[in-house]
This record gives C-alpha cells, structure tokens and sequence, in this order.
C-alpha cells in the first residue's frame, strides 16, 4: 500500500463531496466524538444539532475537529482531518444571513436534517441550533494500492 499527503485542494474535494463524518470536541479533559452531517464551503464546515451534550460542549470549548474518510478497499481508501473552532450562528438579526448561507448549503446533502431534528423520546419542541466551524487547520492522507495488491484487485 501507498500512502500519500493530500493538499488542500485534495482535501476540500474530498470534504464538498462528502456529507457526514465525526466532529470531537472537549471539556474538562474529556473528549467527545459524535457522528454528524455538515457541509463545506470553501471556508467554513457548516451543520446543524438539536441542543445537546455536543452543543453544549463546544460552547464551553469551541475548539473541535471533524474527521471524514471514504473507503473502497483495504488499499484504497481517504482520510481528512479538520481541526477549528466553532462558532454559533443564534436565530438573531446579526446572523440572518450566515443562518440562511448555512441552510442553503446543508439543504443541498442529502439527510442533513438528521437526527438534529428527528424527534426522540427524550427531545420534544426541537430548536435547531446552525453553526460554523472556522478552519484553523486541514490535514489528508489517501492509501493507493501498490503493484502487488492492485494485481490482487484485479483477479477478485
């Protein structure tokens, strides 16, 4: 197997083309790390969460991390890791415009609305909370196949 640094470039592909990944945030030394949906703009991760443990986490600490990958094999395969800080765009007249760029963008995946807005046992009257996370960092590695293991491809 071949691994290789992705550029920026590669790695803002990779995150206009895929929608859910796991966002980490922290507080009192304790990491968290929960599925979501989020979609990208060329500066700005976007998403959307009902008001929870990670909304609350990530206010008490907006430095967070998104990780996405996309596998085809054990040999080919991608990684993209985003470190940023997050930044609450509240259902007020100052950030109208940022809300409706954000809903514009996330409308465009498919399923983004979930489980943000999905109704559970324990959720009732849900609020959506729209959000950025402003990237400080970007970092990918992508795994080709060598010789051997793209012959073994081939023959399966």
């Amino acid at each position: 197997m071949l691994i290789q640094e992705m550029t920026k470039e590669e790695c803002g592909s990779a995150l206009e083309s895929i929608s859910s990944g796991a966002i980490a945030c922290a507080r009192d030394s304790q990491p968290y790390v929960v599925p979501t949906y989020f979609s990208y703009d060329g500066k700005h991760i976007y998403g959307c969460s009902a008001l929870g443990q990670k909304i609350e986490w990530m206010r008490s600490n907006p430095l967070v991390c998104l990780q996405i990958d996309e596998r085809r094999n054990l040999f080919q395969w991608l990684s993209v890791v985003v470190s940023g800080r997050f930044e609450e765009l509240p259902d007020t007249r100052d950030f109208e415009s940022e809300r409706l760029h954000a809903h514009a963008l996330l409308q465009k995946r498919a399923m983004w609305w979930q489980p943000a807005l999905v109704p559970t046992e324990h959720r009732d009257g849900l609020m959506p909370v729209f959000y950025r996370i402003h990237i400080v960092g970007l970092t990918g590695r992508r795994a080709m196949p060598d010789k051997f293991e793209a012959a073994a491809l081939v023959t399966e």
